[in-house]
């Protein structure tokens, strides 16, 4: 194709595109990244390679679900602000609606045991999909001993010393940053997804930068949007109250969900397990299982914590009617903040990107990701297999050691196969999850669960 003959894409077009995206985008972040990839590099030629690969890059230094916020940086660039807000819009929309509908399956039919079945099943999937997002980050984000160095300690921090994630976070990325003012080899990897041979030209060169003005006040506007029903929530039901929790709670992990879902799932976990007592451990990994099976991005799983929590504690609302609420407001002010960054942010990109001190920040960052992930990895595993667990003894250390009595013989049986079939024979997404579902539900009925 001829660049000449490229001709601008009409919002309704561009429209109907994020729509499929948003309906198809299932399997992560990396591969919703790589869907839009094949969408808009490969097959339209809207964005070119280099394009593409700097929005990311850029996208991976905030704050929030990378994938979403590449739809969002990706619309205002071809659109400006409006275009923004309805790509960034339908990548979320279609998940929150599934996981939304099965939230109420969920508190509603729970107790039967071929859903109890389905679930059950699921977790075992959980497990070896994050195992599997372990294997394929490490072997791809820590090249050298350093950054290996930084992965082992950002795991033994979390596990065994439970430093807070943003401080295992922020200690990483200084060391980066220092790493590269200091020109030190170790942090000079480059962050991105592989490039499949680069295409010439684009859409997207074609056009002007939109205004930076625009992007100005939508990204004001949506600090509003987020900060203001937050504020008026604490005012008029009280600091105590559940929508005042979760309203704190998730404006507070959109500040600080540095490095993709997976590497915060630990954090919400923890806290939404044991700090909250909104779920139970088993609850969040059917959570995960739920975002794992839906389009969206996987950190969409709040919005089942959101759900549950308010679903618990109604105050005097209708319980199902409380649990839609607590959902949408968690899935508001985890989202609101992400269009905000990116409209605030966009504009000024390119400067970041030039950056080789911030670059190196990045690497050490994504490094230490990979620890972060290996510690919901075992959380996650131990909590599944083994029903009770006991504080370890020793001063300073907070693992909790599960009671080998306590073993569920059915989930490591059904956890380990699912390992194998992700790690030895690569299974697909939905293959997995479907497997081990259907597993799962013939093991209830047989009893044997």
């Amino acid at each position: 194709m001829d660049i000449d003959r490229l001709t601008p894409v009409s919002r309704r077009d561009a429209t109907a595109v994020w729509a499929r995206i948003g309906l198809l985008s299932f399997g992560g972040p990396a591969g919703q990244i790589a869907l839009m990839h094949r969408e808009l590099v490969e097959e339209r030629r809207w964005v070119d390679e280099a394009s593409f690969l700097h929005a990311l890059n850029y996208c991976m230094l905030l704050p929030g679900p990378e994938a979403q916020q590449l739809a969002t940086y990706i619309g205002w660039r071809m659109h400006g602000v409006a275009g923004g807000i309805v790509a960034g819009t339908l990548f979320i929309l279609p998940g929150f609606l599934a996981i939304l509908g099965l939230s109420i399956l969920y508190v509603t039919l729970g107790e039967v045991r071929l859903v109890e079945g389905l679930f059950f099943g699921l977790r075992a999937a959980v497990i070896a999909l994050i195992a599997q997002a372990l294997v394929r980050l490490g072997s791809r984000l820590v090249g050298n001993r350093v950054l290996a160095g930084i992965a082992l300690t950002a795991f033994l921090a979390i596990f065994v010393f439970a430093v807070p994630f943003p401080l295992v976070i922020l200690a990483a990325a200084l060391l980066g940053y220092a790493g590269g003012r200091a020109g030190h080899p170790a942090f000079a990897g480059r962050i991105g997804h592989g490039n499949r041979g680069a295409l010439p030209g684009s859409l997207v060169e074609q056009l002007p930068t939109p205004s930076p003005g625009g992007a100005l006040r939508a990204g004001l506007a949506f600090l509003g949007l987020w900060l203001v029903p937050v504020a008026f929530i604490a005012l008029l039901l009280g600091p105590d109250h559940v929508f005042t929790e979760l309203a704190r709670y998730f404006s507070k992990l959109a500040i600080l969900t540095f490095g993709g879902a997976y590497a915060v799932l630990a954090w919400v976990a923890q806290a939404a397990v044991e700090k909250f007592g909104w779920l139970k451990p088993g609850e969040m990994l059917d959570g995960l299982g739920l975002a794992e099976t839906t389009p969206g991005p996987l950190i969409l799983v709040v919005q089942f914590v959101g759900f549950l929590a308010a679903f618990r504690d109604p105050g005097g609302l209708p319980p199902l009617l409380a649990g839609t609420l607590g959902a949408v407001l968690t899935v508001w002010v985890t989202f609101m903040p992400c269009f905000a960054w990116i409209f605030l942010g966009a504009p000024h990109a390119e400067k970041l990107r030039a950056s080789k001190s911030i670059s190196a920040a990045l690497v050490a960052v994504t490094a230490a990701v990979v620890g972060v992930i290996a510690n919901l990895a075992l959380w996650f595993a131990l909590h599944s297999l083994f029903a009770e667990h006991r504080r370890s003894m020793v001063p300073g250390v907070a693992v909790d050691v599960p009671l080998l009595s306590s073993a569920d013989g059915a989930a490591i049986l059904l956890s380990a196969a699912a390992l194998v079939a992700a790690l030895r024979f690569r299974a697909g997404l939905l293959p997995l999850l479907g497997g081990s579902a259907l597993a799962g539900m013939a093991l209830t009925l047989a009893g044997l669960a």
